[in-house]
């Protein structure tokens, strides 16, 4: 792998959620374009959140006062720009579209980690596929998300365990000692937060199936359990179902 390509570890959750949804050889979603653009808006505000960056207030999201260095800078400060705060829901459906999509894309694609291809349809339209260039990021999410769906149930907690109001430090103290208590009943490592967060939005968007047809479904559901970003994900999509329901039955 180049030396400027990132670890699997160091990818956002927005990059790594977009590499995993991606066919490896057309480049174009696994998903409906609108599931990926919403499940992609529930990884911006996952990764935020991790980062300590904002956090799940009663029932709305507010920016906190770290100020981490992210590529989402943009993001961060849509959120940061708002007079009020809005649910989890409302900013998932404030941040789904196309050029986010496109965004993260070409992001990775500066990385070599996606290739950014151009197809011309009868001379005048472009479209852009994105195909995968090196391998070994996704490898190494798909062996870390495969770890963590084959381990025992264990009473995890959602990756934002701390209380609404506890900074990142604290938050981070919370989850490792679930880390370490999951640990200490299985023998065996819990998985990290990020992978739990993941596997979360992987299932939201109706992508964990896909990837793994043969994991263990309670051990998924119990991994995603309680994870605000990926509940306002399910919430939208629920939404936009039946706005589509409705929509053909006129």
């Amino acid at each position: 792998m180049d030396a400027e390509t990132p670890k699997a570890m160091e990818l956002s959750l927005p990059q790594a959620f977009l590499l995993l949804a991606t066919n490896d050889t057309t480049g174009k979603p696994e998903i409906p374009v609108f599931a990926l653009r919403t499940t992609l808006a529930g990884a911006v505000l996952a990764e935020l959140d991790l980062l300590g960056a904002i956090e799940l207030q009663g029932k709305h999201v507010r920016v906190a006062g770290t100020a981490p260095d992210t590529h989402l800078q943009h993001e961060l400060e849509l959120l940061r720009g708002k007079s009020r705060p809005h649910t989890p829901r409302w900013w998932v459906s404030a941040l789904e579209s196309r050029a986010e999509v496109q965004r993260v894309y070409e992001g990775m694609a500066s990385l070599g980690i996606v290739e950014h291809v151009g197809e011309r349809h009868l001379g005048l339209f472009r479209a852009v596929r994105y195909p995968e260039k090196d391998h070994a990021p996704e490898a190494a999410l798909l062996k870390k998300i495969d770890a963590a769906l084959s381990g025992a149930p264990s009473n995890l907690e959602p990756p934002d365990t701390g209380a609404a109001d506890a900074t990142a430090t604290d938050a981070g103290t919370a989850g490792a000692q679930v880390q370490d208590s999951a640990s200490a009943k299985t023998g065996t490592k819990a998985p990290e937060p990020r992978t739990i967060a993941l596997i979360a939005l992987l299932q939201a968007g109706g992508l964990l199936g896909k990837l793994f047809p043969e994991a263990d479904r309670v051990r998924a559901s119990e991994l995603a359990k309680d994870y605000w970003p990926s509940r306002a994900v399910e919430d939208e999509l629920r939404m936009i179902r039946l706005a589509e329901e409705e929509a053909a039955n006129l």
